[in-house]
């Protein structure tokens, strides 16, 4: 039986994708639910997947733009499976004995993977294959539920050849050497250019930053922040905070429950136009802006508002890991109210962020530095951070924009008023 592999539909508006890369070759055989090839959207990368399991047949090429629900392979599943496929591992159930932490950068030690973080019994087993297996290779092994046995078996059923003892015999009388580091890339000295397409979520990223500089009346205002509290606060309750909630307690977290507290009293940021209409949110859907593999992609954490700083910081973990594992959902995307984009983590000291349409405003973070400022009469050093409010003029007025912006500087230096949702807690415990 044929069955034909179609492709899926990204989201709604979405009619085109370009096929990013296949991750088979034309005729392997491929188990149910595998991961056959990537997609690019303007909006995400996804993986298609296998419905079945058989020898599948390549109809495109990568790179290739197409509609969504065309056919791009053909799997036949009444193909018997090759002798040489790897069959399904019979231990899959016990995958998690094996499965270990994520292979580290490559090292000149051998680098740890599922073996070497098994139990003992199974690590025995395992090191009388001798593998030589690179720490690709074994994330890989740990994504397959692939074990070293598996290997040995599926090389074991290979049939060798005269050319491949003749290549041993060969090898044989070489003395061993060791694999040359690879040549650090050089530059410059040449006239050579290299053209590259752009994907499709770098060319709508494009096209939607030009329609926001034409389209919108963007002007962007700036204030500096003392960071001493919150530098503070963080350097006391960090290991409380991490070992009770499993995650740590990160600038975002702080700098979006100031923000929400913010748009509850200047709700005019907090809206976007609507044709001739105004539509005004009575809660906060938070973008935070993520540099991922395939471009800039911003997840949406929803009702941030009601959120704690562990509960903010768990979603921005877990939003933050999809996108660079491209595995962020449209949904995941769409229908923020407002978005925070943090240039500081990769050393920019000031810049104006431009508004991710259909929102009116985004406060860009920057990097903390130690300068001079003068507090009560005296010159001291503290930790400053520039922050910037670009918003749309013909939705928020300077007052709401400088309003806005003043409102979170005071919460991030009196981190205590964020429980009294901007309230002075002294005001707030008099009652006055």
């Amino acid at each position: 039986m044929i069955i034909e592999v179609k492709v899926p539909s990204p989201g709604e508006s979405i009619s085109e994708v370009v096929l990013a890369s296949w991750l088979v070759n034309d005729g392997d055989f491929v188990e149910r639910d595998a991961e056959i090839a990537e997609i690019d959207s303007d909006k995400a990368t996804l993986t298609i997947n296998a419905s079945d399991e058989g020898i599948i047949k390549l109809l495109v090429e990568a790179g290739d733009t197409l509609k969504v629900g065309s056919v791009v392979a053909q799997i036949d599943t009444s193909a018997a499976r090759p002798t040489n496929a790897p069959k399904p591992s019979p231990k899959a159930e016990k995958a998690p004995e094996k499965i270990a932490e994520p292979t580290p950068a490559v090292t000149p030690e051998p680098a740890p993977g599922p073996v070497a973080d098994a139990k003992p019994e199974v690590a025995e087993a395992a090191d009388s294959y001798n593998l030589h297996i690179s720490p690709l290779a074994r994330k890989i092994m740990q994504e397959k539920n692939v074990s070293e046995k598996d290997i040995a078996d599926y090389i074991s059923s290979i049939r060798i050849g005269k050319a491949d003892i003749e290549e041993v015999a060969a090898a044989k009388g070489r003395p061993a050497v060791a694999a040359a580091p690879a040549a650090a890339p050089e530059w410059g000295g040449t006239r050579d250019s290299e053209r590259k397409r752009m994907s499709t979520l770098r060319l709508r990223l494009a096209q939607r930053l030009v329609s926001v500089k034409n389209e919108t009346a963007m002007l962007t205002t700036f204030n500096e922040v003392n960071m001493t509290r919150i530098m503070e606060l963080r350097k006391k309750y960090n290991d409380k905070f991490k070992e009770k909630h499993g995650v740590s307690l990160g600038l975002m977290s702080l700098f979006t429950k100031a923000v929400t507290i913010a748009l509850k009293h200047y709700p005019q940021v907090n809206a976007i136009i609507d044709g001739e209409d105004m539509i005004f949110h009575d809660y906060a859907d938070i973008g935070i802006a993520v540099s991922a593999p395939k471009g800039l992609v911003v997840p949406v954490v929803r009702n941030a508002e009601v959120l704690s700083l562990a509960g903010i910081e768990l979603k921005i973990k877990e939003l933050a890991q999809k996108a660079r594992d491209n595995k962020i959902t449209i949904e995941e995307m769409t229908g923020g109210t407002f978005t925070i984009t943090n240039g500081g983590v990769f050393g920019s000291l000031m810049a104006t962020p431009i508004i991710n349409p259909p929102q009116s405003a985004i406060l860009g973070m920057h990097n903390i530095v130690e300068r001079p400022i003068a507090v009560n009469g005296q010159v001291v050093i503290a930790p400053m951070m520039y922050v910037a409010l670009s918003y749309d003029h013909r939705v928020i007025d300077g007052r709401e924009s400088v309003g806005f912006l003043v409102k979170v500087k005071e919460m991030l230096e009196n981190p205590e008023r964020m429980l009294f949702d901007g309230v002075d807690p002294s005001m707030a415990l008099l009652q006055i």
